[in-house]
């Protein structure tokens, strides 16, 4: 179902990020051999003989190949390690594979100094000299921001994953409606969407000025 959105896109020589529920062998090879494009992808329990080769593979890592912090961000401290291998490039059951990786999150959260460690495995079809471990770690990163930048956003507020909306197009639609009352909130340059959510819920008049929709609006802030 993926590959029809993107025939009447561009994509040679780009890179397509997906998470597990693309991590599919015919889709790879769409990507590699029909657009001579680039996939990474994440590995998780769909797959499960790939991510147990991959698992078994690091499980006496030694040093990373490249880390990245320690950062502060949303009140914790967070410390990123990447290791990559192409030892697995001809044993994998996955086409185009250039590498391998387990990408280790690090997170101690500063009220408590609580730490936490989260394991992302995944597979690209770059080999080393087109992206070393600091790349890879840099487009996995990037995939995220998307994710948490608006799938996340859409359902913690609007709880989208529980809607009972599943008939016609009614969920087709309701998610556009979703996402763009989150893009006209964002285009504002507010800090948080949720926030603002709060704050206009249930207050037209606050709306409408907000929106600059009327013509005794308000400028955001007057009493």
């Amino acid at each position: 179902m993926a590959a029809p959105l993107l025939d009447a896109i561009d994509i040679q020589g780009k890179e397509i990020t997906a998470d597990a529920l693309l991590t599919q062998r015919t889709f790879a090879a769409y990507l590699v051999e029909d657009r001579q494009a680039h996939y990474h992808f994440t590995v998780k329990g769909n797959q499960p003989n790939l991510l147990e080769d991959i698992v078994l593979h690091f499980e006496n890592r030694q040093n990373p190949d490249f880390v990245e912090g320690p950062a502060i961000a949303h009140g914790r401290i967070e410390t990123r390690r990447i290791w990559t291998t192409t030892a697995l490039n001809d044993y994998l059951d996955f086409p185009h594979v250039g590498q391998a990786f387990l990408i280790e999150r690090e997170r101690i959260q500063k009220k408590t100094g609580k730490r936490s460690i989260e394991l992302a495995y995944g597979i690209t079809s770059r080999t080393p000299d087109q992206a070393d471990a600091q790349k890879i770690l840099k487009t996995n990163r990037a995939h995220w921001c998307i994710e948490n930048s608006c799938h996340y956003i859409i359902d913690w507020n609007f709880d989208e994953d529980r809607s009972r909306i599943r008939t016609g197009h009614g969920p087709e639609n309701i998610s556009r409606l979703r996402r763009f009352a989150v893009g006209i909130i964002k285009s504002k340059g507010v800090y948080s969407v949720a926030e603002k959510m709060r704050e206009l819920h249930r207050n037209t008049r606050l709306v409408f000025d907000y929106l600059r929709m009327s013509k005794n609006t308000c400028a955001v802030g007057c009493a």
